[in-house]
C-alpha cells in the first residue's frame, strides 16, 4: 500500500518550483472565469498583494454598517476563482447588496458586466508583501533568499512578469464608467474620502456614523487584532493539501501596510531591475516613467473630472 504524499513547505529554489501553479483548480478557474454577474454586483479586482483584503472589509463594512459576524472574509466576499473549489455558489444571494466579490484576474479574462473597484500599488512594495505572505506558507521562513525569490517569481520574463501585464490591462480600463481605480498609497493617506469615494460608487448611503465605523473598522490596528477573519484559513484548509502543503501556515494577510516597505528591504540591484521592467513594460506603452508618475496621472484625470460615475444603464459590452 503507498504511503501518502509528504506534505512539507519548500526550503529550497527547486522546491519552491514545484509548487507554482494557480492556487485554484483548473476547474475551478475555468467556472470563475465563466461566471456572469450582475450589473449591480461588485468586483473588487487586484493584484495579489495590492489592498485586495483591505477593499473586500471596506465594501463589506458599507453594505453591512460594519457587522463583523463572519468566519473569515472570503466567506462573505466570495472568491470567484477559488469558489468552486470551496464550495460557493457565485449565483446565490449574498448577506446584504450589492453583491460582492474577490478576483485577482486580468482585465482580459475577469467576468464582464457588473462594476470593478481596482487598487494599483507600488511594484517595489508588492514585491516585499508577496515574499512575506508566501514565506511560511509557502516556504519555511529564512530558507529562500529575498532577492532569489524576486528574481525567480517575479521579475523574470518566464515568471509572465504578471505584475505589469495585470497593470496594464486595467489602466486601459480607468476611464470606463464602471471601474473605480485607486492607489493603494493614497488610500493609506486619506481613508475617509477612500471610503466615500467607494460608497458614491457602489450606491451606498454614507452617513457620518457609518463612515465612522468602517473607517475604523478597516485600519490596519483594528485588521490585525481581528487577523483571523483575514488570514485566509478557509481557503488554506481547502487547498492546502493539494500544493502538496501542511495545513496551516504563519503568514498574515495584515501585515505592517505601510507605504514605502521596500526602502528597508528591498536590495538595491531588486530595486533597479524593477526600474528597468517598468520602463520596459509600462512606460514604453503609456508613456509613463515609473509608479509614481502613473499615480500623478491618476490623479490628474480625477481632478479634471476624466472620473465618471456608474451608470447602470450603461452598455457594459466590451469596447
Amino acid at each position: 500500500m503507498s504511503s501518502a504524499p509528504l506534505l512539507k513547505r519548500a526550503t529550497t529554489l527547486d522546491e519552491l518550483r514545484q509548487r507554482k501553479g494557480t492556487l485554484a483548480s483548473e476547474e475551478s478557474l475555468r467556472r470563475g472565469i465563466s461566471f456572469r454577474p450582475r450589473p449591480m454586483d461588485v468586483l473588487i479586482a487586484t493584484y495579489p498583494k495590492c489592498g485586495t483584503t483591505w477593499l473586500q472589509q471596506i465594501v463589506h463594512g458599507l453594505r453591512m454598517r460594519g457587522s463583523m459576524d463572519f468566519d473569515e472574509i472570503t466567506a462573505v466576499v466570495p472568491w470567484i476563482e477559488l469558489a468552486f473549489d470551496l464550495g460557493t455558489d457565485l449565483d446565490a444571494l449574498q448577506v446584504a447588496q450589492p453583491r460582492a466579490f474577490k478576483t485577482h484576474l486580468p482585465w482580459t479574462e475577469v467576468p464582464k458586466g457588473s462594476r470593478y473597484v481596482y487598487a494599483l500599488r507600488d511594484p517595489k512594495d508588492v514585491l516585499v508583501s508577496v515574499y512575506h505572505f508566501h514565506e511560511g506558507w509557502r516556504f519555511e521562513p529564512g530558507t529562500i533568499p529575498f532577492g532569489s525569490f524576486a528574481r525567480e517569481f517575479f521579475m523574470s520574463r518566464e515568471s509572465g512578469r504578471r505584475y505589469w501585464r495585470h497593470v496594464s490591462s486595467w489602466w486601459e480600463q480607468r476611464q470606463r464608467s464602471e471601474v473605480l481605480m485607486l492607489c493603494y498609497e493614497d488610500m493609506k493617506a486619506d481613508l475617509p474620502s477612500t471610503v466615500r469615494r467607494i460608497a458614491r460608487f457602489i450606491n451606498c448611503e454614507l452617513d457620518e456614523d457609518l463612515l465612522e465605523i468602517v473607517v475604523k473598522q478597516s485600519s490596519i490596528e483594528f485588521m490585525r487584532a481581528h487577523g483571523t477573519k483575514f488570514d485566509d484559513h478557509l481557503v488554506r484548509e481547502a487547498r492546502n493539501a493539494s500544493r502538496g502543503l501542511p495545513p496551516g501556515g504563519d503568514s498574515s494577510k495584515v501585515r505592517s501596510g505601510r507605504v514605502g516597505d521596500h526602502f528597508f528591504e528591498l536590495p538595491e540591484e531588486v530595486s533597479e531591475q524593477l526600474d528597468a521592467i517598468w520602463r520596459e513594460e509600462i512606460e514604453a506603452r503609456f508613456g509613463l516613467p515609473s509608479y509614481q508618475a502613473m499615480r500623478e496621472q491618476l490623479a490628474r484625470e480625477n481632478e479634471t473630472g476624466i472620473e465618471v460615475g456608474f451608470n447602470i444603464s450603461e452598455s457594459f459590452e466590451e469596447r
